[in-house]
């Protein structure tokens, strides 16, 4: 009788965990292509893994399944690091034409496109969704306009903040780190530059045969944009030397957040996200 009443209080225990576990997996928010807004903010300093992540963001809105999402890329979203900034503009025009601000040389009036691109998503039912490729520093200045702005908008359901690097943690301004965390929905995945730790592993240490699997004539373009100036700003200058990069590799890490964000966390390596994203 006794090993009976501990059978069914086990039972009991581990049927409640499952309960919680359940409710806890079916109430995380999912991005709705239909409603929400992808912002995808890259700080572009020190290291040029920004620019590969540019191109992979690209490759990605040349798929069916991503022909109408809403999105909107920064440049220039760094934090407090030292050293010196990578210039992408020539890339972010090609990849992007006009989808995208530079707040490295116009920080408040990104700030204003970007909170007034969140304020219309929000009142059209939707969710903003940030891949912060980068530091917090200018997703906690566009979130406290908005606030001020509308005080009125519940930020915790309405912002979703996806992190995937402690680096850029350490060097965001520690006061807007904090906020960013407190305020936000703010998410934390797995580092981005290794494999097999369940979130994309998107840097290689060799060359990734992408121009086979890119029948596109544009995207061959940005991506050698991309290839062209990161290698011409890689290690230069007191610059971060990747040196995946270096021994001709690719790294657009910084993509493992959008492939969060898109539920798109199947895809292991870069030839896969390749393979995945094949355009015949």
């Amino acid at each position: 009788m006794k090993n009976l009443f501990l059978f069914k209080n086990v039972l009991f225990g581990v049927l409640l965990t499952l309960f919680i576990s359940y409710s806890v997996i079916a109430q995380e928010p999912k991005f709705n292509i239909s409603k929400d807004l992808l912002l995808v903010q890259l700080d572009c300093k020190t290291d040029i893994d920004d620019l590969h992540t540019a191109a992979g963001l690209a490759t990605l809105l040349k798929h069916p399944d991503y022909k109408y999402l809403n999105y909107f890329a920064v440049a220039g979203a760094y934090g407090i690091q030292e050293g010196l900034y990578v210039p992408p503009n020539e890339l972010m025009k090609m990849a992007f034409k006009s989808n995208w601000t530079d707040a490295d040389k116009e920080w408040e009036a990104s700030l204003d496109k970007v909170v007034n691109k969140a304020l219309k998503t929000i009142k059209d039912g939707g969710s903003v969704w940030v891949a912060e490729a980068g530091q917090s520093d200018f997703t906690a200045a566009w979130v406290k306009k908005l606030s001020e702005k509308n005080s009125s908008i519940n930020i915790k359901e309405s912002i979703h903040v996806v992190q995937h690097s402690d680096w850029n943690e350490s060097v965001t301004e520690p006061t807007k780190l904090k906020y960013a965390q407190t305020v936000t929905d703010y998410h934390k995945i797995a580092d981005g530059n290794e494999v097999g730790n369940g979130t994309p592993g998107l840097k290689s240490d060799g060359k990734v045969e992408w121009e086979s699997k890119l029948n596109d004539e544009h995207l061959t373009k940005v991506w050698n944009t991309a290839i062209r100036l990161g290698n011409e700003y890689n290690g230069k200058e007191g610059r971060y030397l990747n040196e995946s990069v270096a021994e001709g590799g690719l790294d657009f890490s910084d993509l493992s957040e959008v492939c969060y964000i898109l539920d798109l966390m199947n895809i292991k390596n870069t030839d896969e996200f390749f393979t995945y994203f094949m355009v015949e």
